[in-house]
């Protein structure tokens, strides 16, 4: 049950996010992910964790997306504070991502391959699926989209290590996490 109600909460807020963008109401995206992160710690066995999680998602995204701003490469029509830096409704997506990690992605865990081949194809197609819907806007197609195949075939893993390292939520854990607790 948690596992759908996760995935649920997720798309939900993804889509206010992007849709509250392309409508310029870019506050409703961090508004419905605050609402989400209430629900996820809610469920959390350690929160301090997962809230943690959280916020290294959210520094990793603000980073990424950042780079792509600067580049060029993407625009955004709502919530930008500055040319350089990724809306901060963008940043709040990256801090919804996470509390997936650790729940309805889980079973990406020990498998870095598979997490760099979602990532490859999971983050362009994320991306598109945010332009179709108006919240993004991307410039330069075959740089953006290769920066973000590539970036995301990376950043995947990475999310994927700092889930286990960072992982609050019931369920299995590792042996080595579990005998640290």
């Amino acid at each position: 049950m948690l596992l759908l109600m996760n995935f649920a909460v997720f798309e939900i807020a993804w889509l206010s996010s992007v849709i509250g963008a392309a409508q310029q109401m870019p506050w409703l995206g961090p508004l419905a992910a605050v609402i989400a992160l209430a629900l996820h710690l809610r469920a959390a066995r350690r929160p301090f964790e997962e809230v943690l999680l959280v916020l290294c998602c959210g520094l990793i995204g603000a980073g990424f997306d950042s780079m792509l701003v600067t580049a060029g490469w993407v625009s955004y029509e709502a919530g930008m504070f500055s040319n350089y830096l990724a809306p901060y409704w963008i940043v709040t997506m990256w801090m919804l991502f996470a509390t997936t990690l650790n729940v309805s992605m889980r079973w990406l865990r020990g498998r870095p391959k598979l997490a760099a081949l979602l990532g490859l194809y999971g983050g362009p197609a994320s991306y598109l699926a945010g332009q179709a819907l108006g919240g993004i806007v991307i410039v330069d197609q075959f740089a953006a989209l290769t920066a973000l195949a590539l970036g995301w075939a990376v950043i995947m893993p990475v999310l994927m290590w700092l889930a286990e390292h960072l992982d609050g939520m019931p369920g299995p854990r590792r042996k080595w996490i579990a005998e640290r607790t």
